[in-house]
Protein backbone atom coordinates (compact mmCIF):
# COMPACT_ATOMS: atom_id res chain seq x y z
CA UNK A 1 0.00 0.00 0.00
CA UNK A 2 1.58 3.39 -1.04
CA UNK A 3 0.50 6.78 0.67
CA UNK A 4 -0.80 9.82 -0.98
CA UNK A 5 2.43 11.39 -1.46
CA UNK A 6 3.95 8.25 -2.59
CA UNK A 7 1.68 8.01 -5.66
CA UNK A 8 1.90 11.52 -6.27
CA UNK A 9 5.35 11.47 -6.66
CA UNK A 10 5.44 7.92 -8.36
CA UNK A 11 2.49 9.31 -11.03
CA UNK A 12 4.27 13.14 -11.33
CA UNK A 13 1.35 14.16 -10.51
CA UNK A 14 0.28 16.94 -7.10
CA UNK A 15 -1.38 15.21 -3.88
CA UNK A 16 -4.26 17.82 -4.82
CA UNK A 17 -4.98 16.19 -8.28
CA UNK A 18 -5.22 12.92 -6.29
CA UNK A 19 -7.88 14.38 -3.80
CA UNK A 20 -9.79 15.96 -6.54
CA UNK A 21 -10.05 12.61 -8.59
CA UNK A 22 -11.34 11.20 -4.81
CA UNK A 23 -13.64 13.79 -4.85
CA UNK A 24 -14.84 13.37 -8.31
CA UNK A 25 -14.72 9.74 -7.00
CA UNK A 26 -12.67 8.81 -9.96
CA UNK A 27 -10.73 6.83 -7.54
CA UNK A 28 -11.66 5.83 -4.28
CA UNK A 29 -8.92 4.89 -2.14
CA UNK A 30 -8.80 2.85 0.84
CA UNK A 31 -8.70 4.49 4.03
CA UNK A 32 -6.21 3.39 6.98
CA UNK A 33 -7.22 3.26 10.48
CA UNK A 34 -5.88 6.78 11.19
CA UNK A 35 -8.48 7.95 7.95
CA UNK A 36 -4.92 8.35 5.86
CA UNK A 37 -5.69 7.58 2.20
CA UNK A 38 -3.80 4.02 1.09
CA UNK A 39 -3.47 3.39 -2.80
CA UNK A 40 -2.77 -0.28 -3.64
CA UNK A 41 -1.24 -1.80 -7.19
CA UNK A 42 -4.83 -1.73 -8.86
CA UNK A 43 -5.62 2.05 -7.37
CA UNK A 44 -1.84 2.58 -9.78
CA UNK A 45 -2.72 0.87 -13.34
CA UNK A 46 -6.11 2.80 -12.64
CA UNK A 47 -4.71 6.27 -12.42
CA UNK A 48 -1.91 5.83 -14.96
CA UNK A 49 -4.95 4.91 -17.04
CA UNK A 50 -6.73 8.06 -15.78
CA UNK A 51 -3.74 10.25 -16.44
CA UNK A 52 -3.19 8.92 -20.22
CA UNK A 53 -7.01 9.70 -20.76
CA UNK A 54 -6.37 13.84 -19.41
CA UNK A 55 -3.47 13.73 -21.35
CA UNK A 56 -5.41 12.93 -24.68
CA UNK A 57 -8.01 15.70 -23.58
CA UNK A 58 -10.49 13.70 -22.45
CA UNK A 59 -12.87 15.49 -20.45
CA UNK A 60 -13.34 14.90 -17.00
CA UNK A 61 -16.56 14.71 -16.70
CA UNK A 62 -16.38 11.42 -19.18
CA UNK A 63 -13.61 9.96 -17.10
CA UNK A 64 -16.07 10.50 -14.00
CA UNK A 65 -18.80 8.77 -15.97
CA UNK A 66 -16.62 5.80 -17.19
CA UNK A 67 -15.34 5.34 -13.91
CA UNK A 68 -18.59 5.02 -12.26
CA UNK A 69 -19.80 2.87 -15.51
CA UNK A 70 -16.86 0.67 -14.39
CA UNK A 71 -17.85 0.64 -10.26
CA UNK A 72 -21.67 -0.52 -11.53
CA UNK A 73 -20.31 -3.96 -13.01
CA UNK A 74 -19.64 -6.05 -16.23
CA UNK A 75 -23.39 -4.81 -17.19
CA UNK A 76 -22.24 -1.66 -17.96
CA UNK A 77 -19.33 -3.03 -20.33
CA UNK A 78 -20.75 -1.83 -23.61
CA UNK A 79 -21.13 1.50 -22.41
CA UNK A 80 -17.86 1.88 -21.47
CA UNK A 81 -16.58 0.43 -24.65
CA UNK A 82 -18.41 2.51 -26.44
CA UNK A 83 -17.33 5.66 -24.72
CA UNK A 84 -13.25 4.33 -25.29
CA UNK A 85 -14.50 3.76 -28.59
CA UNK A 86 -15.51 7.79 -29.18
CA UNK A 87 -12.51 8.74 -27.04
CA UNK A 88 -10.00 6.91 -29.51
CA UNK A 89 -11.90 8.86 -32.37
CA UNK A 90 -10.90 12.15 -30.91
CA UNK A 91 -7.26 10.99 -30.37
CA UNK A 92 -7.54 9.83 -34.29
CA UNK A 93 -8.38 13.39 -34.95
CA UNK A 94 -6.07 14.82 -32.81
CA UNK A 95 -3.07 13.09 -34.34
CA UNK A 96 -4.01 13.83 -38.10
CA UNK A 97 -4.52 17.35 -37.05
CA UNK A 98 -1.01 17.02 -35.12
CA UNK A 99 0.51 15.73 -38.45
CA UNK A 100 -1.15 18.68 -40.71
CA UNK A 101 0.60 21.33 -38.24
CA UNK A 102 4.11 19.26 -38.23
CA UNK A 103 3.87 19.42 -41.88
CA UNK A 104 2.85 23.05 -42.24
CA UNK A 105 6.12 23.92 -39.90
CA UNK A 106 8.42 21.76 -41.48
CA UNK A 107 7.41 23.74 -44.96
CA UNK A 108 8.43 26.60 -43.10
CA UNK A 109 11.45 25.90 -41.50
CA UNK A 110 13.01 24.36 -44.76
CA UNK A 111 11.50 27.63 -46.83
CA UNK A 112 13.45 29.93 -43.57
CA UNK A 113 16.37 27.63 -44.12
CA UNK A 114 16.63 27.86 -47.72
CA UNK A 115 15.92 31.43 -47.62
CA UNK A 116 19.44 31.83 -44.85
CA UNK A 117 21.76 29.36 -47.11
CA UNK A 118 20.80 31.79 -49.94
CA UNK A 119 21.77 34.56 -48.27
CA UNK A 120 25.26 33.54 -47.24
Amino acid sequence: MYTIGEVAKMLRISTHTLRYYEKEKIIIPVRDASGDRRYNDSHIKWLQFVIKLKETQMPIAKIRKYASLALEGDHTTTERLNLLEEHKHSIQEQIRTLKAADEMLEYKISAYKDFISKQD
